[in-house]
């Protein structure tokens, strides 16, 4: 996204008057543009350099060399290998950074030495306690105590924890079916489908409902799993951009108009992928928009929630509660139990019979084993407890208060004078840094603060947004976020973050409970 984009006026307070459709994708500023790809430039050209002076004799090669096998077709392309010895290794101690705890509101980061520029990294023994705001614990429940975990240990009292090779195994199948059964309800819809795996749920069940004759039509930012999964069914498929509903009417147009290539047939069918909530730009597709144009070309809809299931609506039920539809309107459901129920697996829902077609036709049901007892229970217990099943209203609780810190961290943000991405409702915060000396810069000074977060360069965004990702929990207190605010404000003040010429440069100012509950508790 390179446009400032909203969809409401915002008014003198710097707000909208309708918080459910603001999203900002401020323009990067061309100073910021052009400095960032001239420090590509300077480090591709040291890069070579180096290579050159390895080639001969003059820098050492020991961790340096090809992974290429020699005499061999290569196995890794020139310009990746180059990518990795040269940019990546320079700052791959930001990356993949081992924790020593569960991955809750607070974790434990293992410290790493390298005496050799990051080609190796040892342990010193040192556990950093930081504020956790780079996982995907959206409820909180990613948790060592508690009802979940419970529920877990006292599973593999019953069950053990091996899996079955096959699904229908007695005993395995009763607690699955349990699980199904539970989140059709959750969801509304008639029939539930659970897998061991998020990624395999969508690129093993796309190829189902879709093969060759039929038209994808996708989200140009939707996450690889569904790239595969639409590559994979053999599928004609066409981009449209990030929620743009006009560009989306003009392909649906042109697909009925012109059909298939060359022999110009009408396309057996045209299935619409788009996602909840966009996992790098922390925005929400227009679902009422996408809804519509579906029904009017007579088209199916695949909405993967991953990031919005229990993450936003007033019952947690992600972007069909959040904008109030009709889940009968969309004929594929998916999502994942790895990131607001603390576990592990994805899911499919919707009317029954696609569902049992799914059951006997999809690969990742035929050649995959049945989801552990843990797990699973892991997955049923925040289930029942979102629903309030479980004679309280925690789970009504901590979606209020994912709202709440969501609200709370990304206005602050703002108002700082960073650019922030996304609606103003995700829990996803994206924070634009722009230049690949900051990436590390970024994740070693909050490091240094007690805040552990995750920043993403090229080639996982494009080469000019760079930026560093927060994600909110439920399991965020007040203070949490303060001292990450606090933290932010150093680090933005330190390294020069604060690119937005549409918000005051503020330095942070803490604000008191009044003020706090009066503005972000409502």
């Amino acid at each position: 996204m390179s446009n400032y984009q909203t969809n409401k006026p915002r008014d003198d307070n710097n707000r909208t008057s309708d918080h459910r459709n603001h999203e900002e994708f401020e323009e990067t500023p061309t100073w910021a543009a052009v400095v960032t790809v001239l420090g590509y430039a300077i480090l591709s050209a040291l890069g070579w350099l180096r290579d050159f002076l390895r080639h001969i004799g003059l820098e050492e090669k020991r961790t340096a060399h090809d992974p290429n096998p020699k005499d061999f077709v290569p196995l890794y392309q020139s310009y990746e290998c180059f990518y990795t010895r040269n940019l990546y290794t320079r700052i791959r101690d930001v990356f993949n950074q081992p924790i020593a705890s569960v991955a809750g509101a607070k974790v434990h980061v293992m410290e790493r030495v390298s005496d050799d520029y990051n080609w190796t990294f040892k342990f010193s023994g040192k556990k950093i306690p930081s504020i956790n705001l780079g996982s995907y614990n959206y409820l909180g429940f990613a948790e060592n105590q508690g009802p979940c975990s419970e529920q877990a240990i006292k599973s593999i009292e019953t069950y053990a924890v091996t899996t079955c090779s096959t699904r229908h195994e007695l005993g395995h199948q009763r607690y699955m079916k349990e699980l199904e059964s539970l989140m059709a309800e959750y969801l509304n819809v008639e029939d539930c489908m659970a897998f061991g795996m998020g990624f395999a749920t969508n690129a093993l069940n796309i190829p189902t409902l879709a093969g060759k004759g039929d038209l994808i039509l996708s989200d140009k930012l939707n996450h690889v799993s569904l790239i595969l999964g639409a590559r994979l069914s053999g599928a004609t498929i066409r981009t449209f951009n990030h929620n743009d509903m006009k560009d989306l009417e003009a392909h649906l147009r042109k697909a009925i108009i012109s059909g298939q290539p060359r022999t110009c047939r009408p396309w057996k069918k045209i299935l619409i992928i788009v996602e909840g909530v966009y996992s790098m730009e922390g925005s929400l597709c227009k679902l009422p928009e996408i809804i519509e144009l579906k029904k009017k070309y007579k088209a199916y809809l695949y909405v993967d929630e991953a990031h919005s299931i229990g993450a936003i609506g007033s019952r947690g039920r992600g972007v069909v509660d959040y904008w109030k539809v009709d889940p009968n309107d969309i004929e594929i459901h998916m999502g994942t139990f790895t990131k607001s129920f603390g576990s592990a697996g994805g899911y499919i829902a919707g009317k029954k019979n696609i569902i049992d077609y799914i059951r006997v036709s999809s690969h990742s049901a035929c050649y995959s084993s049945s989801m552990s007892a843990p797990i699973v229970h892991q997955i049923i217990s925040a289930l029942s407890i979102i629903m309030g099943r479980d004679g309280t209203n925690d789970g009504q609780k901590r979606i209020q208060q994912l709202a709440c810190n969501v609200r709370y961290f990304r206005r602050q943000l703002v108002d700082m004078g960073f650019i922030v991405y996304g609606n103003d409702n995700s829990p996803v915060v994206p924070v634009m840094i722009f230049m690949p000396a900051k990436i590390a810069a970024v994740n070693r000074e909050m490091l240094k603060r007690g805040c552990a977060v995750v920043t993403v360069g090229f080639p996982a965004t494009l080469l000019t947004e760079s930026r560093v990702r927060f994600c909110i929990s439920a399991g965020h207190t007040k203070e949490m976020l303060n001292h990450a605010l606090k933290a932010m404000d150093e680090v933005g003040h330190l390294v020069s973050l604060r690119y937005s010429k549409k918000n005051p440069h503020r330095r942070w100012i803490e604000l008191d409970h009044a003020d706090y509950d009066k503005e972000y508790t409502s």
